[in-house]
């Protein structure tokens, strides 16, 4: 099984094989949240335009999704998991579309299967991977509006790759892995102390020492979770999407892209 890290939009563009669509903040976070309150189906489209034309066709259709991180302007909700956790969407169609997220499958075209990844059901990513065993996996992290890195997912694509190696003797960490970590520690938002604490154990090879829980929890707290908690944010984008996004492991589904109708996909749950 060859397993490589990809990154953006342009990621998701050269992506084969069984395919990850990783949005740790906030899509496919927000999604199995959706998923665990009821909801039937979510149609994930990379235009505001594609979700208005649905919703004129059926008005029974919810709209759900973000630009800039901020809820669309006429759509029923945004892509805070926290603002819909203790919605009962049970029975209905969610219409998704995000900055990143949703860009990432629509255009992992040359895909043979594609799910979506999140810290919140990251062990069942891996354990539907493990069980598919499929030649070639493609990890995609798609980052802030698919064209600039984040921390999340890097760090969310390469705890997965670790929970497959874990039980999977042909697979390792390489240098492109080590590397990847390295530059997302030297950054400029992760604290000189926190650098000093990890960056040895990564020189010497040891990737398990950044990709504990609470590690990945410190290194988001000072970096690219910091804007869950600012005051001015807490509308669109509360603290708790924060703590939500890094609940490990609690759904045992996969979100699986199937075909649906005019061209477009829709999100499946697939219990484990």
């Amino acid at each position: 099984m060859e397993i490589r890290v990809l990154q953006l939009i342009e990621g998701a563009k050269r992506a084969e094989g069984l395919t990850v669509i990783i949005d740790v903040f906030r899509a496919f976070t927000t999604a199995c949240y959706v998923f665990n309150n009821g909801v039937k189906k979510i149609i994930p489209v990379g235009r505001l335009d594609t979700a208005h034309s649905l919703k004129e066709k059926d008005n029974k259709l919810i709209l759900m999704g973000e630009r800039s991180g901020k809820t669309v302007s006429g759509f029923d909700y945004g892509n805070s998991p926290a603002l819909i956790k203790d919605v009962d969407f049970t029975g209905k169609d969610v219409v998704h579309t995000t900055s990143a997220g949703t860009q990432g499958i629509v255009n992992a075209e040359n895909a043979s299967e594609i799910i979506t990844g999140s810290f919140v059901n990251a062990s069942t990513v891996a354990k539907y991977i493990l069980q598919k065993k499929p030649s070639r996996v493609t990890l995609v992290c798609m980052g802030n509006a698919g064209v600039e890195a984040a921390d999340e997912d890097i760090l969310c694509a390469l705890y997965i790759k670790y929970l497959i190696i874990n039980q999977s003797s042909d697979n390792a960490f390489n240098k492109e892995d080590i590397d990847l970590l390295k530059g997302l520690i030297k950054g400029q938002e992760v604290s000189s102390v926190l650098q000093e604490k990890l960056l040895k154990p990564l020189i010497e090879g040891d990737v398990l020492s950044v990709l504990k829980k609470d590690v990945i929890g410190e290194i988001l707290r000072q970096g690219s979770g910091e804007r869950f908690f600012n005051p001015a944010n807490q509308s669109w984008s509360p603290a708790d999407d924060f703590y939500m996004c890094l609940q490990f492991n609690i759904f045992d589904f996969v979100l699986r892209v199937e075909d649906y109708t005019d061209g477009l996909v829709y999100l499946d749950k697939v219990k484990l």
